[in-house]
């Protein structure tokens, strides 16, 4: 089975300060960053470190996986 990274992304987004803002379309949530001001969907099951990535881009906290 291919690795999850959605589990311990909340984690990291929950630690930095972010919050879960309500439920998206489909398989996503819709989280808000209190660094970037931004609003972005996190999907779930991440099977990518690439996409995991991306989500912490734009939430404004640097590269973990």
């Amino acid at each position: 089975m291919a690795p999850q990274f959605d589990r311990p992304l909340r984690d990291l987004l929950k630690a930095a300060g972010c919050s879960f803002v309500r439920p998206g379309k489909g398989s996503h949530e819709i989280w808000h960053s209190p660094i970037t001001g931004r609003t972005f969907p996190v999907p779930i099951g991440i099977p990518s470190r690439h996409t995991a990535n991306a989500i912490l881009r734009q939430a404004g906290l640097p590269k973990a996986f």
